[in-house]
């Protein structure tokens, strides 16, 4: 049986990763949350517990039932199950997210905390699972030490999202939304910076930012072009894609990310740096879709410029394939890592 341990209710994009993976290992929608606390079919459980002792307590229940553990991103909870796991001869797999020590350093958030906890899972899990193909090249040349053991398994696409309650009459057709708040790897504010410039040549462009608060917010918001609306539920944000025209990622370090994905699922036109992970299931790109120096505020100007009188959503979408990209067969490539010599039949 797997076992799957970690956030799938807080809403981020993590949680979000681990709720599809829950749902759809389990083939269906999620039986055990509120009342039993059990997944049973295909082989499957989580930890529905939300409160600190409670998972706890249901890990010394479950741990000893599973036969691989399947740890979806870094946290102390997640360290004390598999230290449970090893006491009972279990095998764990590691889903990571992201780089927490290194994103930190460069969102100038340092946390040596969160930096040991991370090292300590990449050094017990038998499997380290990146999100994507280019965070495993990046891990296995960051972390050679770990290299024998580091794989992945790509983020999937929720092709049943729609974008509701909006109209094309509401869409901004000069309006850009950008995700990330304030955090520096984002590089929002080179955006801002490119805005700027176009701007004053006649456009009367809106950006709207989403996220979190972080180093960079403050000078983010003193642009007055820039609406923040922060933290925001789900629906509501494929609601903001669907009304902007175009959706920039400018990030200089992604590990994946489904913002580009879900951006074009909302119709909005879509520009990623060339570091995003999301190229990994982005195909037939062309020039205009990808920004190769996320400090080049010309380069950043110039090409959305060009989207805010053509579109490339439809392309970019017509060369996703469905059957590939989806969750379905994420979970099937996920069992497959799990069933991999060491880690052991479910």
């Amino acid at each position: 049986m797997i076992l799957i341990i970690g956030d799938y209710y807080s809403g981020t994009g993590p949680a979000l990763v681990t709720k599809y993976y829950i749902e759809t290992l389990s083939g269906g929608a999620m039986p055990g949350h509120g009342k039993s606390g059990s997944v049973k079919t295909e082989g499957v459980d989580y930890i529905v517990s939300t409160g600190k002792v409670a998972r706890f307590f249901e890990m010394l229940v479950k741990i000893p039932g599973a036969s691989v553990l399947f740890l979806s991103g870094h946290s102390r909870q997640n360290i004390w199950a598999m230290r449970i796991g090893k006491l009972f001869g279990k095998k764990s797999a590691y889903l990571m997210h992201g780089a927490v020590e290194y994103e930190n350093d460069m969102n100038r958030v340092p946390d040596e905390r969160m930096a040991q906890d991370e090292r300590r899972m990449m050094k017990m899990a038998d499997i380290i699972l990146a999100v994507s193909r280019q965070f495993e090249d990046w891990l296995k040349v960051h972390y050679p030490q770990y290299k024998s053991k580091i794989s992945h398994v790509t983020n999937g696409i929720d092709w049943k999202l729609t974008v509701e309650n909006v109209t094309d009459d509401e869409r901004d057709p000069e309006g850009i939304i950008s995700v990330g708040g304030g955090m520096p790897r984002k590089n929002i504010l080179t955006v801002c910076k490119a805005i700027e410039k176009l701007n004053a040549k006649g456009h009367n462009i809106t950006l709207t930012v989403a996220g979190d608060k972080g180093a960079d917010s403050e000078e983010i918001a003193s642009y007055p072009f820039v609406r923040d609306i922060g933290l925001i539920p789900h629906k509501e944000l494929m609601r903001e894609y669907h009304r902007n025209k175009i959706f920039v990622q400018n990030s200089v370090f992604e590990t994946f990310g489904l913002a580009p994905i879900e951006a074009l699922l909302s119709y909005a036109d879509v520009l990623i740096s060339k570091e995003c992970g999301a190229l990994s299931v982005i195909k037939k790109t062309e020039d205009m879709d990808i920004i190769n120096d996320p400090q080049d505020i010309d380069e950043i100007a110039s090409k959305l410029e060009v989207l805010l009188n053509e579109e490339n959503h439809t392309r970019l979408l017509v060369e996703l394939d469905k059957e590939s990209t989806s969750w379905k067969k994420r979970a099937e490539e996920l069992r497959s890592k799990l069933e991999e010599p060491g880690l052991g039949k479910m």
